[in-house]
């Protein structure tokens, strides 16, 4: 009974390495290239080519130390290299807000702390 768990959360753990995989490969494929060079993360060519190599093993290679070091690629893109091609691209940083106004603004007009 107990190893049947545990097939069940390796099963799990693996389904969820491949979803982050496939939507950091998404994200990755849908940024445009001048934006990684602009942040010197790479190239959008070798992100592509790591996390494409990163779904395949989850796939298709049941390899635990494979998957996690595709685990370690699959979060630095997300945590790192996504943030930067984000704001480099002009879709991050507003917090929600449209116009982008700073972070201080409040619904009419900056504030400026009692002054």
């Amino acid at each position: 009974m107990l190893l049947q768990g545990f097939g069940t959360l390796l099963s799990l753990l693996n389904l969820a390495m491949l979803v982050l995989a496939v939507v950091a490969l998404f994200f990755a494929a849908t940024a445009r290239e001048d934006a990684y060079r602009a942040t010197d993360k790479q190239t959008k060519v070798f992100w592509l080519v790591l996390l494409g190599v990163t779904v395949a093993v989850n796939l298709f290679i049941p390899m635990l130390f494979l998957q996690i070091a595709g685990l370690v690629a699959t979060i630095v893109f997300m945590v790192d290299v996504r943030p930067a091609i984000k704001q480099v691209s002009g879709g991050g940083g507003g917090g929600g807000r449209k116009g982008g106004g700073s972070s201080s603004d409040g619904p009419y007009g900056p504030y400026n702390g009692g002054r």
